[in-house]
């Protein structure tokens, strides 16, 4: 069976990559046309994209959504905002689509494919070894990062029961003392006009609750967090979430959705509420809403904070795959 590499323009390969994904092994809005997007609008700067499409006669099966940065070839995007990355490939094809890649990366001069951000359960990850050997390439894959989750049961009393003892007495403890600050509501927001017209609340909370989150959302990071917010809402994989007491926003938090998953992208809280644990107490009931929802598993993404495993989550490793000429 022939399959075939070319480069493709965004514009072009658009529709089909979208049509493409329901099909994949990772469908999360980091590895959307969307993102891409508004990435490569802020950042792309002098970078070179190289958008590879992998076709089995006429059909698309297969997108390598890289670029050339300093001479070097690599996912398109940064671990800064993409949690996960991966190439687009049909169940079933993933390690034909792998070696084609690489055959015509490979095979234009590129030194080195650094693939960075993928999950130790993609098909990619298991592909990798024999591809690069069958073609006399050498790979080094590395610990990059951990993204923890937590498998959500049907309820949120089984959730607080897989608790370990010490954690769900504390849980508990601070949702009881949470009504002090005044009256409880989780505000969830998801139409876009909505989602926009609180995104100068979000903002204040996420650079007002922590120093390096100020210095993390500069005037181009902020103009990059709005584009990706406005165009995730408009296509329905977002939810921003707030924590308020008496009607006071005291903490947020934004998701984006895939599929049966909720993944807690960023968050931010009000310093003030701070005795009363609003930034945990937000996350906690963010995961309520989830189960309320039915979602099956809510992801933390990158970052191995201490509040993440205090509410019940286990560690997804993220890895760094070089893969350079033998």
């Amino acid at each position: 069976m022939s399959f075939t590499v070319q480069r493709e323009g965004l514009d072009q390969l658009e529709p089909e990559w979208r049509e493409l994904l329901p099909r994949s092994f990772l469908r999360c809005p980091f590895v959307t046309p969307t993102l891409l997007r508004v990435w490569w609008e802020e950042f792309g700067g002098d970078r070179e994209l190289v958008l590879l499409s992998v076709r089995r006669d006429q059909e698309l099966v297969g997108v390598a959504p890289l670029m050339s940065d300093d001479g070097h070839l690599t996912f398109a995007g940064d671990t800064q905002v993409c949690d996960y990355m991966d190439f687009t490939a049909a169940a079933g094809t993933e390690q034909a689509v792998v070696a084609s890649v690489l055959r015509s990366a490979m095979g234009e001069g590129w030194p080195e494919l650094a693939l960075w951000a993928v999950r130790e359960d993609s098909p990619t990850v298991r592909a990798l070894p024999s591809v690069c050997e069958d073609l006399g390439l050498s790979l080094a894959v590395e610990l990059e990062d951990v993204c923890p989750r937590v498998v959500l049961p049907g309820s949120w009393e089984e959730y607080l029961a897989g608790l370990n003892k010490k954690d769900r007495h504390e849980l508990r403890r601070k949702l009881r003392r949470l009504p002090d600050g005044g009256d409880v509501s989780l505000q969830v927001l998801e139409a876009p006009a909505d989602v926009e017209a609180a995104l100068d609340d979000f903002l204040h909370l996420h650079v007002t609750s922590r120093a390096e989150k100020a210095a993390f959302m500069t005037t181009q990071m902020a103009r990059f967090f709005r584009a990706r917010v406005s165009a995730l809402a408009r296509e329905g994989l977002l939810e921003m979430i707030f924590l308020t007491l008496d009607g006071v926003k005291t903490a947020g938090v934004l998701c984006f959705r895939a599929e049966e998953e909720l993944l807690l992208y960023n968050s931010g809280y009000d310093p003030t509420y701070a005795g009363l644990a609003v930034g945990l107490l937000s996350k906690a009931l963010a995961l309520q809403h989830a189960i309320e929802r039915g979602f099956k598993r809510f992801d933390f993404l990158r970052g191995a904070e201490p509040y993440k495993y205090d509410l019940g989550a286990t560690d997804l490793k993220v890895y760094r795959c070089l893969i350079r000429r033998a």
